[in-house]
């Protein structure tokens, strides 16, 4: 009797909840914008432009602001999705351990998406700079759901991280 009881309260709960949605949906209509923003058409070729000028950054400066230990502070937020371990294995995210030796989508063991499989670029310093400014306007259509890395010290650093957690790390820019 005692698991019909909770039963039927589990099930009153939820009819009441709903209920009472469905109740205050009627007596409080509001009406639905066909639009719900302005739209704004961006120019020709803004995406080829976007993405020119954030190639154009001096690397040597960037790297120039970058430090190890901040670096490795910062890459927590990307610990949640990767690992940086040698041998480590992939999360939600692949494993970044040896990350600028290897095509984007280079990884066999991981399921990339098919715009990151498609830029079919090495991961150089220019490469990760502007993925990790904006990872969707960079490579559009990945699956990467971070927003991206703004303040260009954080950036520098984690790329400098990135780049020390290798086998053969490359020489700075």
């Amino acid at each position: 009797m005692e698991i019909n009881k909770i039963f039927v309260a589990i099930v009153a709960t939820v009819i009441i909840v709903v209920g009472i949605g469905k109740i205050s949906d009627l007596l409080y209509k509001t009406e639905q914008p066909d639009q719900v923003a302005y739209k704004v058409d961006a120019p020709e070729g803004s995406d080829e432009i976007k993405k020119t000028s954030e190639s154009t950054v001096d690397l040597s400066g960037l790297m120039a602001l970058a430090d190890l230990s901040h670096g490795q502070a910062v890459f927590k937020k990307c610990k949640s999705c990767h690992s940086i371990k040698k041998g480590g294995k992939n999360n939600i995210g692949p494993a970044l351990y040896d990350v600028m030796t290897r095509n984007s989508g280079g990884l066999t063991n991981y399921k990339y998406s098919k715009a990151l499989i498609s830029h079919a670029k090495k991961w150089t310093f220019e490469e990760l700079n502007g993925f990790l400014l904006k990872p969707k306007t960079w490579i559009p259509n990945n699956k990467m759901g971070f927003i991206g890395l703004k303040n260009d010290k954080d950036r520098a650093s984690v790329i400098l991280y990135l780049n020390q957690n290798s086998d053969n790390p490359r020489p700075l820019p």
